[in-house]
């Protein structure tokens, strides 16, 4: 990723938020959308690309289709916090697929979870085989999410 990228424009900016909402959106009607014509579109797209303003593409699922309704937020405390212990865990949590989401938190827990099952017996299961043998846990507080409100787009 370059040191100094270029600052972002108005253009640049709404190449992100029209491929923010919609990700397969063809370059020709990206351009028509934004006002330029195809070519430095598709130069700023590569220049967002290389220098990390764009990730990746991907297609989002709809987990309740793909029996994954049950949604649990968990405060997760660490036995120890030294950066090997910190390693160990943020190494191990990305192995399990029940997790979407893990964040470190300033605060009187260490981390934050989100987890997504298919109901609570199976959050139980995960909470018991998985989360609770997590390197360096001290203890788990669940919170379980009774509707998302919003998600995802910023």
């Amino acid at each position: 990723m370059p040191r100094n990228p270029a600052p972002l424009d108005s253009f640049d900016k709404a190449i992100l938020e029209a491929l923010s909402t919609e990700g397969r959106l063809p370059v020709t009607d990206l351009a028509r959308r934004i006002g330029l014509s195809k070519s430095p579109v598709q130069a700023r797209l590569k220049r967002l690309e290389a220098e990390g303003y764009i990730l990746g593409y991907q297609a989002l699922l709809d987990p309740i289709r793909l029996g994954r309704a049950h949604v649990a937020f968990v405060e997760l405390r660490l036995s120890e916090t030294s950066e090997k212990a910190l390693s160990e865990f943020n190494r191990v949590v990305k192995t399990i697929p029940e997790i979407e989401q893990c964040h470190m938190i300033a605060g009187n827990f260490d981390y934050l979870l989100k987890v997504r099952t298919a109901d609570i017996g199976s959050y139980r299961q995960v909470l018991a085989e998985r989360l609770s043998a997590l390197p360096h846990v001290a203890s788990t507080s669940t919170y379980v999410a009774m509707e998302a409100v919003k998600e995802g787009r910023f």
